[in-house]
């Protein structure tokens, strides 16, 4: 009767229970509706794993002994250590074809406007009273890069990553239903209607294997501490576009980022005890994780439609929206709703141009932040 009144009848379990749901939710937005499955399904059973009372699957302590549970051992040698998101990195490096940002560098522009979200989220929740780092890692959410959230959030040992993990992959699976709104509040029909020819170009293998190269180089010398990020994309890119390493490639396209995201997901559910995930903050910031994704957004729409005073040949305001980081979602989005508004427009090329320089850019705006802030 002890161990039951002392277990089952006390606030924390009733927190443990709301766990339990909240960990059904994510498995059923991963089963049912496709959202982000590879990740949130581990992470809702995760959840539910680590707030079973007294679970083997998190450090105990019997008979006054420390027993450490697998997750917390994953947790240390996989997060603490930034292994997993680094590892993940060199997978989705070997994914991106940088072919159309290399044909049209224009799209660099919109690669770096939309990280405005980042920073101005930041100031929010340093307003809310969050601590800088913390809210430094809460703005990250807004890149829409759950690597780089993960990597920043663990690097200045934030209490809310797991909040900010939650929030940074599930706003990246609602991608379809959130762009679309937030492009919608800031540009009209005829803007939406936009044509933007493409003409692609032969980029060649040299120029194609010097890339990465030259943009680890550079980043790195504006922002050292970016290097881990960007080098382990970049490496990832290599593989790809080397010619030699197909094998390779594959396997990091393939097995590397199966086996990492599932380790991934699982792991950082070692983070989401009731006693310290069920919270007014939590809320906080998954809410402001929101706003930092909307404003992302909607930071290179405006940016679009500013250089749209001085350009000849307009840009689709839509395409600035695709500088987010979720490749290559985003830029399907934007494909999908310039068709819907002309089923003759085409601006996909153009949209995945700015999506993988909004790849590098939220990795070089993770750098910078973390060489800012001390």
């Amino acid at each position: 009767m002890d161990y039951i009144t002392s277990t089952f009848l006390t606030p924390l379990f009733l927190k443990q229970l709301l766990m339990w749901a909240i960990g059904g939710v994510l498995i059923y937005l991963a089963i049912a509706k496709d959202f982000e499955p590879a990740l949130l399904l581990p992470m809702g059973f995760g959840a539910i794993l680590v707030n079973i009372p007294m679970s083997g699957a998190i450090t105990q302590v019997i008979s006054g002994t420390p027993v450490e549970g697998i997750l917390d051992f994953l947790f240390k040698g996989g997060i603490a250590t930034e292994m997993f998101p680094l590892l993940l990195f060199i997978g989705i490096g070997a994914m991106i074809d940088f072919g159309p940002l290399l044909s049209n560098p224009f799209m660099l522009l919109f690669g770096a406007a939309a990280q405005f979200g980042i920073f101005f989220t930041i100031l929010a929740a340093s307003l809310l009273g969050f601590g800088i780092k913390d809210a430094a890692s809460i703005g990250i959410i807004g890149a829409a890069d759950g690597p780089t959230s993960i990597f920043v959030a663990n690097y200045f040992k934030s209490e809310y990553l797991a909040p900010i993990t939650v929030a940074a992959y599930s706003y990246m699976s609602l991608v379809p239903i959130i762009q679309p709104f937030a492009i919608k509040l800031v540009t009209t029909k005829k803007e939406r209607m936009i044509r933007m020819p493409y003409k692609p170009e032969n980029i060649s293998k040299k120029t194609r294997i010097l890339f990465p190269i030259i943009v680890t180089v550079i980043a790195g010398l504006i922002a050292p501490t970016s290097v881990p990020l960007i080098g382990f994309l970049m490496f990832g890119n290599l593989i790809r576009e080397c010619g030699v390493l197909d094998r390779l490639s594959q396997t990091a396209q393939k097995e590397l980022v199966n086996i990492i995201t599932l380790l991934l997901g699982i792991t950082i559910a070692a983070s989401m005890k009731a006693d310290t995930f069920v919270n007014l903050k939590t809320l906080m910031v998954i809410s402001l994780g929101l706003v930092a994704f909307i404003f992302d957004t909607i930071g290179g729409v405006l940016f679009a439609k500013f250089l749209n005073l001085f350009l000849k040949n307009k840009v689709n305001p839509m395409v600035g929206a695709a500088g987010i980081s979720a490749f290559p979602m985003s830029a399907r989005v934007i494909q999908k709703m310039a068709q819907k508004e002309d089923n003759q427009n085409f601006i996909l090329m153009h949209a995945v141009g700015a999506n993988v320089a909004g790849q590098i850019a939220s990795v070089i705006a993770g750098g910078l932040i973390l060489m800012l802030i001390h």
